[in-house]
């Protein structure tokens, strides 16, 4: 079993930024990849950003994936250490608002969640405009 927590979403105006983290316990962190979701009120889960847990070649052949609306503007980055994946959020907009969902699965990243075998509770994120 895997624990998820994430942490770090909030108010934020436009053009700002957050950092989600997102700490994981239970077992080891290491062979998980992990990825974020949203949800936005009404709407389904969307996939937002993944990671490979050694930086090695996985899915798409680079260790990290994103959906198209925030390239460029998000960042994933993880740190076995800590046991801890980041989401870093900037340039957000008011469509960026959403629960923000970490997830984490054995074996190489996918961008589809039911791939995905453990789930955070989530994280509120607003963006005003």
């Amino acid at each position: 079993q895997v624990q998820l927590v994430e942490s770090g979403g909030g108010l934020v105006q436009a053009g700002g930024s957050l950092r989600l983290s997102c700490a994981a316990s239970g077992r080891t962190f290491s062979g998980h990849a992990m990825g974020w979701f949203r949800q936005a009120p009404g709407k389904g889960r969307e996939f937002v950003a993944a990671i490979g847990w050694s930086g090695t070649s996985t899915y798409y052949g680079d260790s990290t994936v994103y959906t198209d609306s925030v390239k460029g503007r998000f960042a994933i980055s993880r740190d076995n250490a800590k046991n801890t994946v980041y989401l870093q959020m900037n340039d957000l907009k008011p469509e960026d608002t959403a629960v923000y969902y970490c997830a984490a699965r054995v074996g190489p990243i996918t961008i589809i969640g039911r791939d995905y075998s453990y789930w955070g509770q989530g994280t509120q994120v607003t963006v005003s405009s």
